[in-house]
């Protein structure tokens, strides 16, 4: 059967086209996007919910193989194939560069050592920016995932207490919008939605998501872990502290104690999408990187 051509849903959230492409990044494996970070921007706050539309998938006997992906908003795509159908990324980019643009501008992510599609894009208009993304690998079975907290503090996870305020609240605090400028956190019915959108949802384990407490019962530090057994490795995003908590080794806690858990579900290697010292000190290593090219 010949491959077919469609847009995504206009459906914003968890669709059938969800579903489909989240299995094609549970089959995909690990690569610069991921079936986590396709989870994590489905219900995020931030998704432009209008653009979602203008994403294409590429199918054989109705199974999706190729995807060209926003990540959560016009001007930033990805282009993933499974590795067979690597002959459609031309067509992917091509689709892209005039579908998911913004003001005509558009940026591609892509492997360093994807030399395939890097002629591609060069082919098409596109050149490698300074802009990168770089991607640590963190192997359970040879890491230790010990960690202590200061006295009167508590792990707990999003399952054990669903308080959407204080979630909001230290990605808030954590993410340095007050330090920024923007003001306090105001909780909103808005945004209690939101948050109750991004966490009471399909595949998606409370357990893993962590919360270090503190002796008042706030939130100060959290993980959101990400594992599936069928991927066969657990994914990191996000992770936030308190300004006023941090190098207290909250976050580090918060971290391992996800990872701790990961491996009672059966991962053996975890990943996240960053480059920071933090992450190699408590035992991640470089794996991947990739660069974001722009439209000459």
């Amino acid at each position: 059967m010949t491959v077919q051509f469609r847009k995504y849903t206009n459906q914003a959230g968890i669709s059938e086209d969800y579903f489909k492409v989240r299995a094609f990044f549970v089959k995909l494996g690990y690569k610069e996007y991921t079936y986590a970070r396709w989870d994590w921007m489905t219900t995020h706050t931030y998704l432009e919910k209008e653009a979602i539309g203008h994403m294409g998938l590429w199918e054989d006997n109705d199974e999706v193989v190729a995807v060209a992906t926003i990540d959560g908003c016009l001007g930033q795509a990805f282009c993933m194939t499974l590795p067979t159908y690597e002959y459609l990324k031309k067509e992917m980019l091509m689709f892209a560069k005039e579908n998911m643009a913004k003001d005509g501008a558009l940026e591609i992510t892509i492997e360093d050592k994807d030399f395939h599609f890097q002629e591609i894009a060069v082919q098409l208009g596109f050149v490698a920016t300074p802009k990168k993304e770089f991607d640590a690998r963190f192997d359970i079975e040879k890491t230790s995932t010990d960690y202590t907290l200061p006295e009167g503090f508590k792990v707990i996870s999003i399952k054990d207490n669903l308080d959407l305020y204080q979630y909001g609240r230290v990605l808030w605090k954590g993410f340095n919008h007050e330090l920024d400028g923007e003001g306090e956190f105001v909780y909103t019915e808005e945004k209690r939605k939101a948050y109750e959108d991004e966490m009471v949802r399909p595949n998606v384990d409370l357990d893993l998501k962590i919360a270090i407490v503190n002796p008042e019962g706030n939130f100060v530090s959290y993980c959101g872990m990400w594992y599936d057994r069928d991927a066969g490795f657990a994914v990191v995003e996000p992770v936030a502290t308190d300004p006023e908590y941090r190098k207290l080794r909250l976050g580090k806690a918060a971290v391992l104690e996800g990872i701790r858990r990961c491996k009672e579900l059966g991962a053996k290697v975890v990943f996240v999408g960053s480059s920071q010292q933090f992450y190699y000190n408590i035992g991640f290593r470089p794996y991947l990187t990739s660069t974001q090219w722009k439209c000459r």
